[in-house]
C-alpha cells in the first residue's frame, strides 16, 4: 500500500500543534493596512484555532496526522 500524501495547499494554510490543535492565520491582515487602525491590525495578527471539531478532523486527514 502506498504512503499517504499531505495535501500541500492545506499544509500551507494550516498547522497542527503538538497537542493536536489545528491553527490558521486570521483574515484581513495582508493588504490595505494603512486604513485599518493599530488595534485592529494587532487583533488580526497571529494564529487562531479552528474550533469546529468536524473541520479539525477533515484538516487532520488532509495533513496526514
Amino acid at each position: 500500500m502506498p504512503k499517504t500524501k499531505t495535501h500541500r495547499a492545506t499544509a500551507k494554510r494550516f498547522r497542527v500543534t503538538r497537542k493536536g490543535k489545528v491553527l490558521h492565520r486570521k483574515a484581513t491582515g495582508n493588504h490595505m493596512l494603512t486604513k485599518k487602525s493599530g488595534s485592529r491590525r494587532r487583533r488580526v495578527e497571529g494564529m487562531a484555532e479552528v474550533t469546529a471539531t468536524k473541520e479539525q478532523k477533515k484538516l487532520k486527514r488532509l495533513l496526514v496526522r
